[in-house]
């Protein structure tokens, strides 16, 4: 990631002004809409990316796609700009959606699988995890990859479960080979 530090300032610092200014809500809900739209409109993160991109043409594009975003994200966005920094827009907006959720406390636990989990396994998931976290204030995203096989992988915080196929025949592979040369 670029810019990690730099945007984790950033991010600390429009949680503080957001809360001061309490506009903390609307703030999240702006850094959500950034964060989502920057990852799934490549050209978009490219644009921002760009040094032969002008700055005005950023400002633009940007005053053109987020037109209902509050006062306090556009004091950012002139902020960034000033300091030569808009490439990290993105980053920020991420960054910012990780502090609020610790300010808030609230985990958000990640379990990836190769294909979709339906409602009820979903719902079944959420209560083991918030059982493990020994924390209601959880939400769970279900990420698909078919290279796990089956199983599932499951992350909260810093802690990670991984209960994969592939992960499983890895280790396998891998004590063969330890067992061929002994």
């Amino acid at each position: 990631m670029y810019g990690f530090r730099v945007a984790n300032r950033y991010a600390k610092a429009l949680l503080e002004y957001a809360l001061q200014q309490n506009v903390l809500e609307a703030v999240f809900a702006d850094m959500t809409l950034i964060d989502k739209t920057i990852k799934s409109h490549k050209d978009l993160e490219r644009m921002l990316i760009s040094p032969i991109v002008k700055t005005t043409v950023k400002k633009n594009v940007l005053s053109k796609i987020f037109t209902t975003i509050t006062p306090e994200t556009l004091r950012l966005f002139e902020l960034l700009i000033k300091n030569g920094r808009l490439s990290i827009l993105g980053t920020v907006a991420e960054k910012f959606v990780v502090q609020y959720n610790i300010y808030k406390n609230h985990k958000v636990a990640v379990v990836t699988t190769a294909t979709p989990l339906n409602d009820s396994t979903q719902q079944e998931m959420l209560q083991k995890v918030k059982l493990l976290t020994k924390n209601e204030n959880v939400t769970l995203e279900n990420k698909v990859d078919k290279n796990i096989i089956g199983g599932f992988i499951l992350r909260v915080g810093d802690v990670q479960y991984n209960a994969s196929v592939a992960h499983k025949l890895n280790r396998l592979q891998q004590e063969f080979q330890e067992k061929l040369f002994l």
